[in-house]
């Protein structure tokens, strides 16, 4: 199959069915959405089993030229092939989720689904800047609608502060992205990892792209659209929401800010040192406080992509690993976690914690998914959340022993209030009947929750396969920050800070201190 284009084929198949979808009823489109949805995770499973370890950093590159310069270009690298992986796994079980729960305008909402997930890929695989921009963007459009018309009795005022915040993030980035390509003569994204733009405009594109990426992760302050977004959304919207969208904003720090801004990234990771703890400590104790289970895994979310952003920053390849994999990991369990409250949730229609208590006795399958979940929502030692947040601390402790300290306090206020939510809902007194009658798993369910599981397991068993298409990827970027660098010592070995930029991001940490 050398020179199929099978990012294209990925790309079709879910549009195809998505606009199949408008013109069926209920239960074709059902139908019709899960087979979509299943064939290109089998196309996502041979892409990663093609995939060559140690060959070309692209590979399945496609391209073909449009007009004004504007290019149709896919293309993947190790990085984008894990995101794209996670991508296409967590679209049927997204089906799945919603097979039941949505009644009103079925072909619509999967038709919603079908092209949020070409969207998701398209940013992954895209090789031309405005093509990334444009997938980038238009995926807010699905995103809204499954808000605004599926969502709960808050949902308009969420869907357009989901919309806002995220809009207005990204409209200095296409500016930027205006600027560069005029100065570096091309969009190919590859050439422009490798352009070195000069270190007084990269200040001012670093800012730039900052404003998006960081709404999009959410980063504190800009993540009160998030809470709002993922209490209003339907389950298998929260699921995507947590799952994917905003690992877009981590891959946005990789793709775009590291690499080709590497000045400008060293001298502000101090700001972004400082804006992660905070949101570490400040959410974790917001999320001890809910009383809504939604809010608190929304919450949690914020705390864990405040490690991301450490480990990116650290600059070491330890961080950057660790940063990848605890965003697979997160986009895993803070799915898996939605998925649990929506399992509940389709039976009593409340998210309150208090009306629940002592699941373990009538539910004990569902029990033990969640407490799994929750486990790898701490970071247990066997389960995904454990190696991506040890190696991510690891990168950072090179750099600060301040912020490692924060960090790992806001991971043991974590521990706090996910041990807390767990003991509310599945220990204790029944106190109340309709929650004591519930019932158990059900196939669908089963199915939804169980290959999660195996995939949370997988990863914190063997985390190897997962970092071993990324490895190359990241040491690459390591050394173009190395080498960026003013003074940059490019025989450092592996694992160590990196020249300049580790020694400009230890004298911010310290000036902070």
């Amino acid at each position: 199959m050398d020179g199929f284009p099978i990012l294209s084929l990925m790309l079709a198949v879910p549009l195809i069915a998505g606009i199949a979808c408008f013109f069926l009823d209920a239960k074709a489109a059902r139908q019709t959405a899960l087979v979509a949805t299943l064939i290109d995770l089998l196309l996502g499973i041979w892409l990663w089993a093609n995939y060559e370890i140690g060959g070309p950093q692209w590979q399945f590159v496609e391209s073909a030229p449009l007009f004004a310069g504007f290019e149709y270009a896919l293309g993947i690298d190790g990085i984008a092939l894990m995101l794209i992986v996670l991508s296409v796994f967590l679209m049927p079980i997204c089906i799945l989720a919603s097979w039941e729960g949505i009644k009103d305008r079925v072909g619509e909402y999967m038709a919603a689904f079908l092209i949020m997930e070409v969207l998701m890929i398209g940013v992954f695989a895209a090789q031309d800047l405005f093509l990334f921009y444009i997938f980038f963007e238009a995926g807010l459009i699905p995103m809204y609608l499954i808000i605004g018309v599926w969502g709960g009795d808050n949902r308009i005022y969420a869907s357009y502060k989901f919309f806002l915040y995220t809009l207005l993030g990204s409209v200095l980035m296409l500016i930027a992205m205006f600027w560069m390509v005029n100065e570096a003569g091309t969009s190919h994204i590859p050439a422009l990892m490798q352009y070195d733009f000069a270190p007084e405009a990269q200040t001012w594109l670093w800012l730039a792209f900052f404003a998006s990426f960081a709404v999009k992760m959410p980063m504190w302050p800009v993540h009160t659209w998030l809470p709002d977004a993922h209490v209003q959304a339907p389950t298998a919207g929260s699921v995507i929401l947590a799952g994917v969208l905003l690992k877009m904003g981590g891959y946005g720090f990789i793709r775009f800010s590291l690499p080709m801004f590497p000045e400008a990234s060293a001298q502000f990771a101090w700001l972004v040192f400082i804006l992660s703890m905070i949101a570490v400590i400040y959410t974790s104790l917001v999320a001890l406080v809910q009383s809504d289970m939604k809010k608190l895994i929304a919450y949690s979310s914020v705390a864990h992509m405040a490690i991301v952003t450490v480990g990116l920053f650290a600059f070491n390849v330890q961080g950057l690993e660790g940063a990848m994999i605890v965003m697979l990991s997160h986009g895993l369990v803070s799915g898996a976690l939605f998925l649990c409250v929506g399992v509940i949730y389709d039976r009593l229609h409340t998210r309150e914690i208090e009306r629940y208590g002592g699941l373990s006795i009538n539910m004990p399958k569902y029990a033990i998914f969640f407490l799994l979940f929750t486990m790898a929502s701490i970071g247990l030692p066997g389960t995904s959340g454990f190696v991506g947040e040890f190696l991510s601390l690891a990168g950072i402790y090179k750099v600060s022993t301040l912020v490692t300290l924060v960090c790992t306090t806001g991971i043991i206020l974590g521990a706090g209030y996910m041990l807390y939510l767990y003991r509310r809902v599945a220990f204790g007194i029944q106190k109340n009947e309709d929650a004591a009658a519930m019932s158990d798993l059900n196939p669908r369910e089963w199915a939804m929750l169980a290959p999660i599981a195996a995939a949370v397991l997988w990863m914190g068993v063997y985390p190897e396969s997962f970092l071993a298409p990324m490895r190359a990827d990241i040491a690459a970027l390591d050394a173009r920050v190395a080498r960026a660098a003013p003074e940059g010592d490019s025989k450092l070995e592996v694992g160590e800070p990196t020249g300049a930029s580790a020694n400009a991001i230890s004298q911010s940490v310290e000036g902070a201190q």
